[in-house]
């Protein structure tokens, strides 16, 4: 009888220990998902800077422009 429950214990020891294994593996690929997807967050970040650099320097264009042509139109006396 202490045979049998020997062995059915063993058996669970050994079944638990498979799910933990196959966890660990899962977890594992997790982890390297994870890190995966925030290398692509930051790169997205550093992208989404990148446009605000960009705007920023087209505003500064346009209001260069704007000034040229308020210029222009003054001298031309064509203002509204």
């Amino acid at each position: 009888m202490t045979d049998n429950v020997e062995n059915i214990v063993l058996e669970h020891l050994r079944a638990i220990r498979a799910d933990i294994g196959a966890i660990r593996h899962d977890i594992s690929d997790m982890k390297l998902r994870l890190g995966s997807l925030e290398e692509h967050v930051a790169g997205l970040r550093r992208d989404i800077g990148l446009l605000h650099s960009d705007i920023a320097v087209t505003h500064k264009r346009l209001d260069h422009h704007d000034e040229r042509m308020g210029r222009i139109e003054r001298r031309l006396e064509i203002t509204y």
